[in-house]
């Protein structure tokens, strides 16, 4: 099962990008043998409407129009449901035997998403009440993913309980 993270905005070059980097490379290797593969990102660029309300629509067109249209949607939202890690990774290994052929994790710009992409997803996942820069999200996320094929191949790197 493929596993997108489709984010608006870029991220530059620097310590937040390696270690992005680092987690998408230890989620590909672990993530092989238990068919989570390919973990990638797609960068949308920021919206330069001049409202928040216009520019999140045009950002979540165009966040749908770069993901497959089978995709099974998980938005990230400050308002989203809080799931340990052991949760996320049964609903990963859940939707990839339900047979989806990717999952699409969406990282909204500075304006947040648009609430058509909140209705669409399957799950609304949140890191908390905090507000997170969408850099910082990404590396969260990938190291969920990394930390969720660890769980579900019974690797020792999680030691939550």
């Amino acid at each position: 099962m493929r596993l997108l993270i489709a984010a608006v905005g870029r991220l530059k070059a620097g310590p937040e990008r390696e270690l992005l980097a680092r987690y998408l490379d230890r989620a590909n290797a672990s993530g092989k043998a238990l068919a989570l593969t390919p973990v990638e990102v797609i960068e949308i660029p920021e919206s330069p409407a001049r409202t928040a309300t216009k520019r999140k629509s045009d950002e979540a067109k165009a966040l749908l129009a770069a993901i497959p249209s089978n995709a099974k949607l998980i938005a990230l939202d400050e308002r989203g449901k809080i799931i340990s890690s052991e949760d996320f990774s049964k609903k990963l290994a859940h939707l990839r035997d339900d047979g989806a052929a990717c999952v699409a994790f969406l990282i909204g710009g500075a304006d947040g998403l648009d609430e058509t992409l909140r209705k669409k997803a399957e799950l609304t996942l949140g890191y908390g009440a905090a507000t997170f820069p969408h850099q910082i999200v990404r590396i969260l996320l990938a190291e969920q993913i990394y930390r969720a094929t660890t769980i579900l191949s019974g690797h020792p790197y999680h030691r939550g309980g």
